[in-house]
């Protein structure tokens, strides 16, 4: 007979066999003690077993098997500090739009991912194909970065570039 663990719906047990967590059109399934916890760790990534599990009513076995099984899942991809650029010497910041040729997008995502200065790249449906959000030290860095590197990468048509003047911290994105 098939059996759900109390404080851990991760998996079932069926004659001591483990079986895995539940999928829904191929994704994992995750419930309200799932983004419970989720929605704890993205406002404080530095928050104990301990206190997750007092804050979602949950045993500390409980959170600590649910904490894998989302690690494991996909679910839960990292934690990172949040720094300031500026303080860290990256005072310049821009968005750089890049059109490519068609059927590139793959290499030229991967050789963009792979500068050091990008922070973040996303392929979008626009008159561009991708937006890079860029750091660098001052223009001058900005300037090589954008004409020797990334229009360097094959497959990039153009590229253009807005300078960020200011930017303020969004809140976490919004969980179901």
């Amino acid at each position: 007979m098939d059996t759900w663990h109390d404080e851990d719906m991760t998996e079932r047990t069926t004659s001591n066999r483990r079986v895995p967590a539940p999928r829904v059109r191929g994704r994992v399934a995750v419930d309200e003690t799932d983004l419970a916890i989720v929605r704890e760790l993205v406002q404080d990534g530095r928050l104990s077993v301990r206190a997750l599990a007092e804050r979602v009513h949950i045993s500390r076995a409980g959170a600590y098997a649910r904490l894998d099984r989302l690690q494991r899942d996909g679910v839960i991809t990292g934690y990172a500090a949040q720094v300031d650029p500026e303080l860290v010497g990256l005072g310049t910041a821009a968005y750089v739009s890049v059109s490519i040729e068609q059927n590139t997008w793959r290499s030229v995502a991967a050789a963009l991912r792979s500068l050091p200065s990008v922070e973040r790249v996303a392929l979008v449906g626009a008159e561009f194909d991708a937006i890079v959000q860029v750091r660098a030290r001052d223009n001058h860095e900005l300037r090589d970065l954008v004409l020797e590197d990334i229009q360097a990468i094959p497959g990039v048509t153009a590229t253009r570039t807005w300078l960020i003047f200011e930017e303020t911290a969004a809140s976490p994105p919004p969980l179901p």
